[in-house]
């Protein structure tokens, strides 16, 4: 109880700190982004496609590429190292679990979320990545490693992961660009439309019969 009160007044000072601290603006922060050629780019992306593979949040990455790089940049790369994170995960965890099957699957689904997950990439294949991808509460990385722990094979896998993947991402990266306060008005219109776009991918997926399983 003490240990948590200390942490949040803590917290509370370090906020208050930064409001009243000098720090650079949005602005400034995209220029420097802008300055420093295409090695921050590139660190970027590879910083993207490590960490992604393991279980950890995306998101920030998201955010963070629209924030510097502007929305087009922002889009590609983020697509990008996501699409090659999630292959490396897929490719790597279907290896591994060549040799080492019952380590793998044992430690996969200590995961709560991965009875669900499984139950679907069973019942519906390829198109359950697809769709899993759409669902913001289903863990990047877990969608991977259940992916590569089921029958579905590399290339639908691959594409379904590109085109579930497409909308949130880029609505993420058009609203991390908007906090720039230089964002067009149009570009977060195209983002809550393609979060709506999600949301009728996922309403299709409800209503496309599921194939039972053997």
């Amino acid at each position: 109880m003490v240990r948590a009160a200390v942490g949040g007044i803590a917290f509370v000072g370090l906020v208050a700190l930064g409001m009243l601290l000098p720090h650079p603006g949005a602005t400034t922060i995209r220029a420097w982004a802008d300055s420093t050629g295409p090695w921050f780019l590139a660190l970027f992306f590879l910083a993207h496609v490590v960490i992604t593979i393991f279980p950890i949040p995306r998101t920030v990455f998201t955010v963070s590429a629209g924030f510097l790089f502007g929305p087009v940049v922002g889009i590609v790369v983020c697509m990008a190292a996501s699409t090659v994170a999630a292959s490396l995960a897929f490719l790597g965890v279907r290896a591994i679990d060549r040799r080492h099957p019952s380590r793998v699957i044992a430690r996969a689904r200590e995961h709560r979320a991965y009875a669900p997950i499984a139950a679907r990439l069973r019942a519906r294949g390829w198109l359950a990545v697809g769709s899993l991808r759409l669902i913001a509460a289903a863990p990047f990385s877990l969608v991977n490693y259940a992916s590569a722990l089921s029958p579905v094979r590399f290339w639908p896998y691959f594409g379904a992961t590109v085109a579930g993947l497409a909308p949130g991402t880029i609505a993420v990266v058009l609203l991390g660009d908007a906090l720039t306060g230089e964002s067009s008005p149009w570009l977060v219109l195209i983002s809550g439309g393609l979060m709506a776009v999600g949301i009728a991918g996922l309403l299709l997926d409800a209503r496309i019969p599921a194939r039972p399983e053997a």
